[in-house]
């Protein structure tokens, strides 16, 4: 059974940062691309940031310079760390797996993040 955790939402000021951190369970992270993504109330969910297997990553364009993921594939482990955080950026942050050679896709349940003006 594959599971997604995520950590490391709250409540910060502008300009403050987060580090999001996703636990995954089951046998496959180490195939898998991993990814963040948001969704706040009222709009589509939206990718943030993405990691391959063997570390390529794309950055949404609004979050570069800013925002880094990474990856451990011996804990099983994929980070967000958020900088300069903006109140537009106040969303459900969820953890994302895409196994190679699959045509499923897993969560996790979410972690929200909030930016206060």
């Amino acid at each position: 059974q594959v599971r997604l955790v995520e950590s490391g939402g709250g409540l910060v000021q502008t300009g403050g940062s987060l580090k999001l951190a996703c636990a995954a369970s089951g046998s496959i992270f180490r195939s898998s691309t991993m990814g963040w993504y948001r969704q706040a109330p009222g709009k589509q969910r939206e990718l943030v940031a993405e990691i391959t297997r063997g570390g390529s990553i794309n950055y949404a364009d609004s979050v570069k310079g800013r925002f880094t993921i990474s990856r451990d594939n011996v804990k099983n482990l994929v980070y967000l760390q958020m900088n300069s955080l903006k109140p537009e950026e106040t969303a459900v942050y969820y953890c994302n797996a895409r196994p190679s050679q699959s045509r499923y896709e897993y969560w996790g349940q979410g972690t929200q993040v909030t930016v206060s003006s």
